[in-house]
C-alpha cells in the first residue's frame, strides 16, 4: 500500500471513532507498526487535519472535519503529488507556495 493510501485509510479510521483510539489499535487495523502510526498522525496534523491526542493517550479527530470524496485512482494521486513537487521546485514564488 502506498503512503498516500495509508494516510487516507488512517483518516477514515479516525473518523470512524468518536472516542480516542490508541496508536496500537490503529496500527493493528492498518497492518503497520505503532511508530508508523505516530509518524503518519504527525504528517496529517502538519497537513491540517484536526487530530487531538498523543502517544499514550490515543487520538481523536475533532468533529466537523469533512473530507470530500476523491475520484482519483492511486496512480492519479501520485501523479498529482509529483506534479505539485515539480511546481514547488520549478514554479515562481506564488506557485511554489501554492504547491507546498
Amino acid at each position: 500500500m502506498s503512503r498516500t493510501a495509508r494516510l487516507f485509510e488512517l483518516l477514515d479510521a479516525l473518523r470512524a471513532h468518536r472516542r480516542p483510539v490508541t496508536a496500537a489499535q490503529l496500527a493493528e487495523g492498518l497492518s503497520v507498526s505503532v511508530r508508523t502510526v505516530y509518524r503518519d498522525v504527525q504528517t496529517l496534523i502538519g497537513l491540517g487535519a484536526p487530530i487531538d491526542g498523543g502517544a499514550g493517550l490515543g487520538y481523536v479527530m475533532r468533529t466537523g472535519f469533512f473530507l470530500p470524496p476523491l475520484m482519483f485512482s492511486e496512480e492519479e494521486l501520485e501523479a498529482l503529488v509529483l506534479g505539485a513537487r515539480w511546481v514547488r521546485e520549478q514554479g515562481d514564488t506564488g506557485l511554489a507556495r501554492a504547491a507546498e
